[in-house]
């Protein structure tokens, strides 16, 4: 008989449905087998002018028919194209899901041709005026809801028939694995039976390329893009900027198996913990990874011997590859040389808010597929991290538990557990 409840008598909660959009393509299957292949979606910019610009590369979604109009605009589509494809796949309908909504996304600015706008030339007196002047004028709501944190989750649970209150969150690198921890919360405190948990980014702007060249986090090698990001090794020096969205339609195991669901996966621990050392380093003794890392094993109820593969934040950038490193071999000592850790970033790039969500997607197949995607431009290793990185190739491999890291900016840390069974 399928066990139904957790150690702690809480219900399982499963994944019926995944969906992707990343620089590599629209589509998990795509996706995947652009990954497994060491395939780069990094490439120049071309989406504006990259003059003066000390970073000129992204691994930006310019294939999609919102890339021209807007960060808003972008995300909405990255994350409808992701839980049409995850809800599809669930066999839920997709006008009417029924549970929860919740989504991490960016931080959301007035896009540059809605600033424009606002400012018209021929006016008198202050810009505060002007704006206030025009803006009175206008005979759309257009801007207004543009601008609002909570716009994109109110339309896509209009569009797929949420329940309740979507909930819109920014916790930067972390999340997307946020997102999923709130849905899979939200089961075990029995509020639903399912939920959908979704993370995109689509914010790749001159702006946001300027704010974090101004804090060194990006990488400046143009010459070769794909060749940039190059996660755990000597020469990395920064992440490169990109954008992506994914979709986990989650559910209580009971309700998925009474309704013949495919069980995708489990998520099995959620653990989180915050570092108010600095907005962008960690802490010295990386103790709040290190404890996020543990609380995820302990809500999972698995000591650290059940873990098989670690899909690591892998930003490449210096502090972040080596904080990481530190949390993992305090956590799993001598054994981290052997267990195989490796970075989606360095084909993806650093999706942001959409990273975490985007990365347990293809955690999850990783153990449905046993294949293990490579850490690729892996050429030049670090002598002071030792780990097993799964260099440049893909790797068969019987897995059937992932931690999939995610720690963020101004310290947010979050990372889950995914097992192929109940635990």
């Amino acid at each position: 008989m399928t066990k139904l409840t957790d150690h702690l008598g809480r219900p399982i909660v499963a994944v019926t449905g995944i969906g992707i959009v990343t620089s590599l393509g629209v589509g998990k299957r795509d996706n995947w087998n652009a990954l497994t292949s060491g395939k780069s979606g990094i490439h120049p910019i071309t989406r504006f002018p990259t003059d003066h610009l000390n970073t000129t590369i992204c691994g930006t979604v310019d294939f999609l028919a919102s890339s021209s109009k807007g960060a808003t605009a972008l995300t909405y589509e990255l994350a409808e194209t992701a839980a049409r494809e995850a809800i599809g796949e669930s066999g839920l309908p997709p006008e009417d899901f029924g549970g929860p909504l919740f989504l991490a996304s960016p931080p959301v600015e007035l896009d540059w041709a809605d600033r424009f706008s606002l400012y018209a030339p021929g006016h008198k007196g202050t810009a505060t005026d002007t704006v206030l002047e025009i803006a009175r004028g206008l005979n759309s709501q257009d801007i207004f809801e543009a601008a609002q944190f909570g716009t994109i989750a109110d339309r896509l649970a209009d569009e797929f028939g949420a329940r309740g209150l979507p909930i819109t969150l920014s916790t930067a690198c972390a999340s997307g694995a946020t997102a999923i921890q709130l849905g899979v919360e939200a089961i075990r405190r029995g509020e639903s039976e399912r939920a959908l948990s979704i993370g995109a980014d689509g914010s790749v702007t001159a702006e946001a390329l300027i704010r974090f060249s101004l804090l060194s986090a990006l990488s400046t090698q143009n010459d070769i893009p794909e060749k940039a990001s190059k996660p755990f090794s000597r020469d990395r020096d920064g992440f490169v900027i990109a954008e992506g969205a994914a979709a986990l339609v989650l559910e209580s195991l009971e309700a998925a198996l009474a309704r013949g669901a495919t069980v995708l996966g489990i998520l099995s621990g959620c653990g989180e913990r915050a570092d108010d050392f600095h907005r962008t380093r960690s802490k010295p003794d990386g103790s709040p990874a290190i404890a996020a890392v543990r609380a995820a094993l302990a809500d999972a109820g698995l000591s650290e011997d059940r873990i098989g593969y670690v899909n690591a934040h892998g930003t490449s950038t210096p502090e972040n590859d080596k904080m990481e490193h530190l949390s993992l071999s305090t956590v799993f000592g001598e054994r981290i040389r052997d267990i195989p850790v490796s970075s989606n970033k360095s084909m993806i790039g650093h999706t942001l808010s959409a990273a975490g969500a985007v990365e347990a997607a293809f955690s999850l197949m990783t153990m449905r597929e046993g294949v293990i995607p490579p850490t690729i431009n892996y050429d030049n290793p670090d002598p002071s991290i030792e780990l097993d990185v799964v260099p440049n190739v893909k790797r068969s491999a019987d897995i059937s538990s992932v931690l999939s890291n995610s720690f963020g900016f101004g310290g947010q840390n979050a990372c889950l557990v995914l097992t192929r069974e109940p635990v």
